[in-house]
C-alpha cells in the first residue's frame, strides 16, 4: 500500500470524496490540513498549477484533482469492490456525468448562492434545470452507479449535505419533494452507509464558515460594480 497523505481543508466537498473513497478502500491514510489563505510550502510544491486542495500523495508522489484522484484510488487498489465499472462504455458515461456535476450543476448552484436580488433570481433557474438532469439520472436506480453505491455517488454526494447547508444559509430553496424525489430517496440511502455518516464535517462549523464566505463574496461583487 505505501505511505498515503491527503492535503485537504475540512470543508471540502472535493476533500470529501477522496475521504469516502480512502475509507471505503480500507486504506490508511494521514490527513493535512491546509489553510487555503495560508497555503504551505508542500501544498503549492505538489500543486503547483492550481494550488489547492485535495491532493494525494501516495509514496512521495502527488496526483491532484478530486476526480483524477478518485480513479487512481480505484485503479491503484482494485482489490476491494470497484467504485467505476468494468465496461468501457459505462466508464466513459460515468466519466461524462462527473464533469457535469463538476463544471455545470456545481457552478450553476453555487453563482445563485453567492448572489441576492434579482441577481439570485436569476440564477436559481439554470440551477434548476442542472438539477432536473441530475434527477433524471436516478430513474429505475437507487444510486447514480446503478443498483449499488459507485463512482458517481461519491461525485455527486456533495448534494446530500451541502445543497442544505446552501438553503439555510443563502436564503434559497432548490429542492423540494414534489420536483424531485429521487435525488431525496438517494440522500436518504447515500447519508444511511456508516462511512458517508460518520466523515460529514459538523453541521454548525458548516454553516458559519458558508455564511461568511457568502457575505465575502457578495461584498466583494458589491465592492467592484
Amino acid at each position: 500500500m505505501g505511505e498515503v497523505k491527503l492535503f485537504r481543508t475540512w470543508s471540502s466537498p472535493y476533500a470529501l470524496r477522496i475521504v469516502w473513497a480512502l475509507k471505503l478502500k480500507g486504506i490508511v491514510y494521514e490527513t493535512i490540513y491546509e489553510d487555503l489563505a495560508n497555503k504551505s510550502s508542500l501544498l503549492l510544491e505538489y500543486n503547483p498549477v492550481h494550488k489547492k486542495v485535495p491532493v494525494l500523495l501516495h509514496n512521495g508522489t502527488p496526483i491532484c484533482e478530486s476526480l483524477v484522484i478518485l480513479e487512481y484510488i480505484d485503479e491503484t487498489w482494485n482489490t476491494t469492490a470497484r467504485f467505476l465499472p468494468e465496461d468501457p462504455l459505462a466508464r466513459a458515461t460515468a466519466r461524462f456525468w462527473a464533469k457535469f456535476n463538476d463544471d455545470r450543476v456545481v457552478t450553476s448552484i453555487f453563482r445563485a448562492y453567492v448572489t441576492q436580488g434579482a441577481e439570485q433570481e436569476e440564477a436559481i433557474g439554470p440551477a434548476l434545470e442542472n438539477l432536473d438532469i441530475v434527477e433524471k439520472q436516478l430513474i429505475g436506480k437507487n444510486f447514480f452507479s446503478g443498483e449499488s453505491f459507485g463512482f458517481l455517488d461519491l461525485v455527486f454526494g456533495w448534494i446530500a449535505k451541502y445543497l442544505g447547508i446552501f438553503e439555510e444559509t443563502g436564503g434559497i430553496k432548490l429542492i423540494d419533494e414534489d420536483r424531485f424525489p429521487l435525488i431525496l430517496a438517494w440522500k436518504d440511502k447515500f447519508c444511511d452507509i456508516p462511512v458517508i455518516k460518520e466523515s460529514w464535517p459538523d453541521q454548525e462549523k458548516l454553516i458559519t464558515k458558508f455564511q461568511l464566505m457568502r457575505e465575502h463574496f457578495i461584498s466583494t461583487a458589491a465592492g467592484s460594480s
